[in-house]
């Protein structure tokens, strides 16, 4: 078998849907599996699952064992040459396991590590964790105090020496989305079950390079990561996000006073950081445009225009619109290439998932996300 997509799921039902629906048709032309592993939901992920899914292999924990201990349970009982640890929160494109396998990184490279790629948020814009360098005291200051805005000299932390559409070496990538082979994944030894979350890709990273691997962003493909649907930043988050960083300087950096002092309140900055930017400003919408090629009678809230075609879209900049796709009569890489080229601060997205009869989406990236049930 080719590929093992591993899928770590909590409390995020709808988006799994989506995101199980995403991989189905990207896995058409690859010899591959998908693993759900639930840890302890307490919605009815795992009754969707066994009713929509039959076929995917679901794994249920009896509590929530953490990101990393989750993901090893999965990995242990995959096939693949190769594993795509994948978040629930994610699309991607029909292209791409394919591009990533039959990539002369997969292919020929005998000091393969991990392979990221680029991810857009819900809006469509980039997404600079994409691809990081080693937060080191120096990179990590550079961060905190966003030192990385006003120079490419101290652009390490998102790897500025590359830019969102140029593949090449870094040294860390987001666990939302990494392709390796499953070998190497056990020589590691998998993610630090001593790490509950947070700082677990990073530490996946940095001992992939340890073992004399690169690590490499491709940039020829896109995912969508909505990437704050699975993640409440609430109190427990903040004091779990510092004990994650504690935990990786500690495990992989010399001890010393002046050095916890500065992580300590570079995380506390940090944190503030995270807390201040939840608090989201919602924007009213004026009108829905839904791209559909079904027949479909529609009951929303709003002003709603049926399009049947991308070519036929004008984008109303005085406007708050948002569009709607139909993932039947659309392909998810043609959803994620009109975000691309179309996003604007007056448009956010949404995809109908006519199975279950919902769209589904976020209008911010550190946004938990929309459900819209559809009523014909």
């Amino acid at each position: 078998m080719q590929l093992s997509v591993i899928i770590l799921n909590y409390n995020v039902r709808y988006f799994l849907e989506q995101c199980v629906l995403s991989v189905q048709k990207a896995l058409e032309n690859i010899d591959g599996e998908i693993i759900v592993i639930d840890n302890n939901s307490s919605d009815d992920s795992c009754a969707m699952m066994k009713e929509l899914f039959p076929n995917v292999k679901l794994i249920e924990n009896k509590e929530n064992l953490g990101f990393p201990k989750g993901n090893n349970i999965g990995v242990a009982q995959a096939k693949g040459e190769f594993i795509c640890i994948l978040n629930p929160d994610t699309v991607v494109s029909e292209d791409t396991f394919t591009s990533i396998l039959n990539s002369k990184l997969a292919t020929r490279n005998s000091q393969l590590g991990i392979i990221g790629c680029k991810l857009i948020d819900g809006t469509g814009n980039f997404l600079p964790e994409s691809k990081r360098g080693v937060p080191t005291p120096w990179v990590a200051f550079t961060k905190i105090f966003g030192l990385y805005k006003v120079s490419n000299l101290f652009g390490k932390y998102y790897a500025q020496h590359l830019t969102e559409n140029q593949s090449g070496k870094v040294d860390i990538l987001v666990g939302a989305f990494m392709v390796m082979k499953r070998d190497l994944y056990n020589e590691i030894g998998g993610f630090d079950e001593n790490c509950f979350m947070y700082s677990d890709d990073i530490d996946l990273s940095y001992m992939a390079l340890q073992k004399g691997k690169s690590n490499y962003y491709f940039h020829e493909t896109t995912v969508i990561h909505y990437k704050g649907e699975s993640t409440v930043r609430d109190e427990k988050y903040m004091k779990r996000f510092q004990e994650a960083m504690e935990f990786f300087y500690k495990k992989h950096f010399k001890k010393s006073v002046l050095f916890s002092f500065f992580m300590k309140i570079g995380a506390i900055i940090f944190s503030l950081i995270k807390k201040n930017q939840s608090k989201i400003i919602k924007r009213e919408i004026n009108q829905y445009i839904f791209f559909s090629k079904e027949e479909l009678q529609l009951n929303l809230t709003k002003k709603t225009t049926i399009l049947n075609n991308f070519s036929q879209f004008k984008n109303e900049e005085n406007s708050n619109i948002e569009i709607i796709f139909d993932t039947k009569s659309f392909s998810f890489q043609e959803i994620i290439n009109f975000m691309n080229f179309n996003k604007s601060k007056n448009l956010t997205f949404k995809n109908y998932i006519s199975n279950s009869n919902y769209a589904i989406g976020s209008n911010n990236s550190i946004d938990r996300g929309q459900i819209i049930v559809i009523k014909n």
